[in-house]
């Protein structure tokens, strides 16, 4: 199995690429920016990417959405930030994002194949309503793509519309931390960490 990190943008977003072997088929979680760079390791194994998912709907990690002609994936609650520059932010910068079509809902405990690869959907909102991590299933377990909800010793911000930080520690201790504590976390941004790592030293989860 291939899986690669590619950090992108100003906002040093984890990209990830997963594919079942070189010469195949790719999925592209959170393309946020710098298509070329992303471009490379599809290159440098020789993938065609399939479809993309988004574990939220922010602007930092769906800024390529448009830019790979494949279908783009993303919660049912956050499909309205890829339409909105305001709510996805966007609007902020120096230009506006939109996205209208060939846009697929994704719900929570949907799966989602490509070959050999099966990932599950866990509906983990707080950092925006639809946000989502990713729990692989298939060929390995044990792997979890946690977007901007979970981070090493970390969470998302709440500072955002339809944000709450109440909802989004709940959502983290309710959901996520039922995994095993082996199971290896791949935020959207910074360095990887455990689930048990972040039951026991996260100042944001840790409990009293």
């Amino acid at each position: 199995m291939i899986l690669e990190t590619v950090c992108v943008g100003q906002m040093q977003v984890n990209c990830y690429i997963l594919a079942s072997s070189p010469n195949g088929r790719a999925i592209i979680i959170d393309p946020g920016d710098e298509k070329q760079k992303i471009e490379r390791v599809l290159k440098k194994y020789c993938l065609k990417p399939e479809f993309i998912i988004n574990t939220h709907g922010h602007i930092d990690h769906i800024g390529c959405d448009d830019k790979f002609g494949v279908p783009v994936y993303i919660h049912r609650q956050d499909s309205v930030l890829l339409e909105s520059p305001e709510l996805n932010l966007s609007a902020f910068l120096a230009s506006s994002f939109s996205l209208k079509s060939n846009i697929k809902i994704l719900e929570d405990k949907d799966k989602i194949e490509l070959d050999q690869i099966q990932l599950e959907v866990m509906h983990v909102p707080g950092h925006t309503p639809g946000g989502i991590s990713l729990l692989m299933k298939k060929p390995k377990d044990k792997i979890l793509f946690t977007g901007d909800a979970l981070f090493y010793h970390g969470i998302g911000r709440t500072d955002f519309p339809g944000a709450s930080e109440t909802l989004l520690i709940k959502s983290i201790k309710m959901r996520l931390f039922k995994l095993s504590d082996d199971t290896i976390v791949y935020p959207g941004h910074g360095p990887s960490s455990t689930i048990g790592e972040e039951k026991n030293n996260n100042p944001f989860l840790m409990s009293t």
